[in-house]
């Protein structure tokens, strides 16, 4: 049996109506897990989600509620194991942003930004820990984190300073369940082209940024998935309280050859 085969695993996948949820979703149900996915209402993209999966001859379980706050992930929580009976892996993928300067920021998105960035991340982890701690076969806690957790982008103040937080998070809780054998990493996605994207960006505008990166293009949502697959894998086994950069080399795109090149000639 290969190392990434997750069969006879299932998976809580939280935020997985599109983006990078789905990706996530659907590739952990292409190396055998059932995955039960969750988005903020039982709309088209929740069900578009389970078509894909269902697709590739998968399980699949919907557990819509608003993981933003404490109350919403208990109740997803309870759908999820009245459904699937366990959870083995959580890839917790919830976020808020708001794009503004730090003068201009209002409290509310702020707090809104924290609260389903690092606080539902909390929530929804604590949840699946104690049953993975419960059943006392260990597990896998993958947070969806950010480059911008390292990187101090400009009107993300808020964004930026949530996902650094929740990296933190994640390695505290990494080290306080070692002793159950519960592997807790993070993934730190770059650039990635998912629906929110380009709901700002034009197609032009992310084609041509795309070629200036590194890698030639935006990363794609089954670009984390496949990552989260690796951390959710017995590949993984030995591997907890680490930040894996999925970026392309974005965080280091002014450090090329031709670039450094450019900057001489200029």
């Amino acid at each position: 049996m290969s190392a990434f085969d997750l069969r006879g695993k299932t998976a809580l996948v939280t935020g997985s109506g599109r983006g990078i949820g789905r990706g996530c979703a659907v590739e952990l149900a292409r190396a055998g897990a059932d995955v039960i996915i969750n988005d903020l209402h039982a709309g088209p993209d929740l069900e578009e989600t389970r078509n894909e999966i269902q697709a590739l001859s998968g399980k699949c379980y919907l557990a819509p509620g608003d993981v933003f706050s404490q109350d919403g992930c208990r109740d997803v929580f309870e759908q999820a194991m009245s459904q699937a009976g366990k959870i083995d892996i959580l890839v917790s993928n919830p976020a808020s942003t708001y794009r503004s300067e730090f003068l201009e920021l209002s409290g509310e998105h702020w707090e809104r930004t924290l609260q389903g960035t690092l606080s539902a991340g909390f929530y929804i982890s604590q949840l699946v820990a104690r049953q993975l701690v419960e059943r006392g076969e260990g597990g896998k806690m993958v947070f969806i984190s950010s480059v911008q957790a390292v990187m101090p982008i400009g009107l993300s103040v808020a964004y930026n300073a949530a996902k650094a937080g929740l990296d933190h998070m994640m390695k505290t809780i990494a080290m306080e369940l070692t002793g159950h054998r519960i592997n807790v990493n993070s993934i730190q996605p770059g650039w990635i082209d998912t629906p929110k994207e380009r709901e700002t960006w034009t197609e032009e505008a992310i084609r041509e940024q795309g070629a200036q990166l590194p890698w030639g293009r935006l990363g794609t949502p089954t670009d984390i998935g496949q990552a989260a697959v690796f951390l959710s894998s017995a590949a993984a086994d030995y591997i907890t309280c680490t930040t894996l950069p999925v970026d392309g080399g974005f965080r280091h795109r002014d450090c090329g050859v031709s670039r450094v090149a450019d900057m001489m000639q200029d």
